[in-house]
């Protein structure tokens, strides 16, 4: 007879699968109710978030000192000024005048709910605050507020109407010069710019053709119409490249239609290609519209820090610098397997370039964790330095003249993490650092400040919790909001010494309380060597039975960028975590060895070893929990992830079929040789090819050892994934085929790397995965969640800038 898998489609736009009768026979034991679902859904993000009133998230600070945030409490949203001059802190404005102006300017097309202008992400005063100008990152208003209120839309010169089919021209504005005058904009792979005030337009390049355009933020699975370049100053040069895609290979994709299908194309570069994407480094004279080309050969794309040459999807560069005077440009080349660092600087006026230090690693190099932390210091002709080569994140000054290393700013154990602020009159970073303070969570961040000469190391945050932190421009105040997973946030400003000169709010969690949250569990174990401590979170049934036994679900992300747990601040939700433990689950989430903010030796552990996906670290974690715990059913354990999780719950499932009966892998890169090169590259090193055949990425594919698998495992996948394409899935699929193994795939059309509107059909296929196959009961019969668009509104209409979203797993 022939065996099938089970194949079933979301609830996407397009054409879906057929379904297929998955194998095996169904599982025996207690039927789950609809009621049991609807208690564990309780705890999702979407339900959760809004029951926690006040708290303070991305706070914007203005031009004037002040800044502003949103203040969500039990009425709904308020939008708070405050002052740390005058230690004041009082409503933007008058809402209802506002809501009512806007409402009124767009003609009452819409109409603007005074306590839920959720979209509001931009605000300036003047006039004494009688006036101020909002906008939501596509459309601008100024509104009179000293009479009644009127608005008035500010549009661009030179842009189109917003109303219908050109909205998304008004949209396309341009990266702004410092003195607000003109925007930079990509047309037809060429860089024009635009005067803000006359809307005039002019080219500044004019050989961009495809695949070889300026400026342009599209290499890999990276996307956007946004220019990466960086202003000088005086806003008369711009510092971009023309990136060459000529000899790169394409990725394909074909959405699912009833009919012809549209082929979608695009460079996507993998591991081991001869031919990758290449940056030509330029300086652009504006008001020439000159091209002056550095005199250096063409440079990786590759950043200090991150995946994309840019770390911030387009919107910016952080490892191109402008001196003061717009004369000298310092940039940093990485080689293509970031072992290799060169700093550079270039003449402005001639594009000469001149070599002032570098630094190469055995491993990898980083410059920071989530910010790039090197500063040209043009003024002294001096450079700050992040280097992890004592074993930990620390800075360091060079002397630009010489090329030489003047001293060493930080020391011992722990880690600077990002420079926010640097004082160069008074020769004093400030940073935010991991690990320093002993006895404490190693990763709680804190605030410090240190002297160039390294002198007066000071904690700015004593708390012992965890910190987040937004300094002023001028670096006088910061907000610094801080709490812990068990505990809710505080916010205050202090001054640049510590001191508290504000108190802001405090997170309000009655309500959620009330609703019978409990916060997860902070656990401490041992990695598999036995003595290196490791650190997760532990969720459990809210109305947990000591006497009875719960299957143990492990949630995992590998890395080497980040770990499982996310940050150590408050949060409502984490993922399904909380849900997926009321469905009678221990769920768990441990950061192994090889994930960051650790020792460099920590971080770099299974280097060269993607395969090792920190398996052996959470099988040691889950038994040390099972030993302390009687309620942890060892015999019944499971794994889930998304991405790297995914990856890393297949190859659980393929190397310890013994330990790991039920895993759910979605998205899964499950061999680096079919991702984007930038990625494996840094983390597993360049490709070599060995004279047998063999090479050293075989032993993180993970459809070499699929022949292993003994368990249930269901693979998940979008059909329109341009991160990790299907392909990845696929070489899974057919590799379980030829070995006759029976399993689940899940194949969701037209969605991409995340799963949009089938999200929810997605957790809730995950659930009753994990319910059949791992607790031995039934799931109620396609049980309907709440819908994408209404877990979308309700994060939308409560504190949704907590971290969670309702898209994250």
């Amino acid at each position: 007879m022939t065996k099938k898998i089970s194949v079933a489609a979301g609830m996407m736009l397009g054409c879906c699968l057929p379904v297929v009768l998955t194998v095996g026979a169904m599982a025996q034991g207690k039927q789950l109710t609809t009621e049991d679902y609807a208690r564990a859904e309780k705890f999702m993000a979407y339900n959760v978030n809004p029951l926690v009133y006040h708290g303070v998230a991305r706070p914007m600070w203005m031009a004037d000192g002040r800044f502003w945030y949103r203040d969500f409490g039990p009425d709904g949203l308020t939008f708070m000024v405050v002052d740390p001059a005058k230690g004041t802190k009082t409503p933007a404005f008058d809402h209802v005048k506002l809501a009512n102006a806007l409402t009124a300017a767009v003609n009452g097309k819409v109409k603007v709910p005074p306590q839920h202008m959720t979209t509001l992400t931009e605000m300036t005063f003047s006039d004494g605050d009688k006036t101020v100008v909002v906008g939501n990152g596509s459309r601008k208003f100024r509104c009179d507020l000293s009479g009644a209120g009127v608005c008035t839309e500010v549009v661009v010169p030179g842009a189109k109407s917003t109303d219908g089919d050109d909205a998304a021209s008004a949209r396309s504005h341009g990266d702004v010069s410092p003195d607000k005058k003109k925007a930079a904009f990509i047309r037809d792979y060429n860089l024009w710019v635009r005067d803000l005030t006359t809307g005039a337009e002019t080219q500044l390049t004019t050989d961009g053709v495809k695949d070889f355009g300026y400026a342009t933020d599209n290499a890999g699975w990276q996307m956007s119409d946004n220019a990466i370049l960086v202003w000088s100053p005086d806003g008369k040069k711009i510092a971009t490249f023309q990136q060459d895609q000529r000899k790169t290979g394409e990725m394909y994709m074909v959405p699912v239609t009833n009919g012809h299908p549209e082929l979608k194309a695009w460079k996507y570069p993998l591991v081991g290609d001869k031919d990758v994407t290449m940056i030509e480094r330029v300086i652009i004279d504006v008001d020439g519209a000159k091209v002056i080309r550095l005199q250096t050969p063409p440079d990786q794309h590759r950043s200090t820090l991150c995946d994309d040459v840019s770390c911030r999807g387009g919107s910016g560069w952080d490892d191109v610098q402008w001196s003061e005077d717009g004369k000298h440009l310092a940039f940093v080349s990485t080689s293509r397997d970031h072992k290799q660092e060169w700093m550079r600087i270039a003449d402005a006026s001639t594009g000469e370039v001149h070599d002032v230090m570098g630094e190469t690693t055995a491993k990898f190099f980083e410059s920071g964790n989530g910010k790039v932390n090197w500063k040209y210091l043009s003024k002294t002709n001096e450079l700050l330095w992040f280097s992890e080569r004592d074993g930990w994140g620390q800075m360091y000054l060079y002397d630009l003249t010489t090329g030489k290393l003047k001293n060493q700013i930080t020391q011992g154990e722990g880690n600077v993490t990002q420079v926010l602020h640097v004082d160069e009159k008074a020769r004093k970073i400030y940073f935010l650092g991991v690990g320093k303070e002993q006895g404490r969570d190693p990763y709680f961040s804190y605030y410090y400040s240190v002297k160039f000469d390294g002198k007066d190391l000071k904690l700015l945050t004593p708390e012992n919790a965890d910190h987040a932190v937004t300094p002023s421009a001028d670096g006088r105040y910061f907000v610094d909001v801080y709490s812990t997973v068990t505990e809710p946030s505080t916010a205050v400003v202090r001054d640049s010494s510590g001191k508290v000169v504000v108190d802001v709010a405090k997170q309000d969690i009655t309500k959620l309380v009330a609703a019978g949250w409990t916060p997860p569990v902070p656990i401490t174990v041992k990695a598999r060597d036995g003595k290196t401590d490791l650190y997760g979170f532990l969720f459990k049934p809210t109305n947990l039975d000591a006497s009875k036994k719960y299957p143990i679900v492990n949630h995992v992300y590998p890395g080497p960028q980040t770990g499982s747990c996310g940050g150590r601040g408050f949060a409502a939700a984490h993922g399904d975590m909380q849900s997926l433990a009321e469905l009678g689950f221990v769920v768990v989430c441990i950061d192994g060895m090889g994930t960051p903010f650790r020792s460099k030796a920590f971080h770099e552990f299974y280097f060269g070893d993607l395969g090792d996906n920190t398996i052996p670290d959470q099988v040691a974690s889950m038994k040390e929990l099972a030993a302390k715990y009687p309620w942890i059913d060892l015999d019944a354990a499971g794994m889930y992830g998304h991405s790297g999780g995914g990856n890393a719950t297949a190859a659980a499932m393929f190397h310890y079929p013994e330990f790991f009966k039920v895993g759910i892998a979605e998205s899964g890169n499950h061999d680096q040789r079919d991702y984007e090169d930038d990625w494996a590259e840094k983390w597993n090193g360049l490709l070599v090819k060995n004279a047998d055949g063999t090479t050293n990425y075989d032993s993180q594919a993970n459809q070499y050892v699929a022949k292993n698998l003994k368990g249930h495992l269901l693979l998940a996948h979008g059909s329109m994934d341009n991160n990790v394409p299907l392909n990845n899935t696929l070489l899974v699929v057919d590799a379980l085929i030829k070995a006759n193994k029976d399993f689940d795939l899940l194949i969701i059309p037209n969605v991409a790397h995340g799963y949009g509107e089938a999200t929810q059909y997605m957790t809730r296929r995950r659930w009753d995965y994990f319910v059949r196959y791992l607790a031995g009961n039934t799931p109620p019969h396609e049980y309907e969640m709440k819908s994408y668009a209404a877990a979308m509104a309700a994060m939308r209409s409560g504190p949704s800038d907590a971290d969670e979203t309702v898209d994250v797993q």
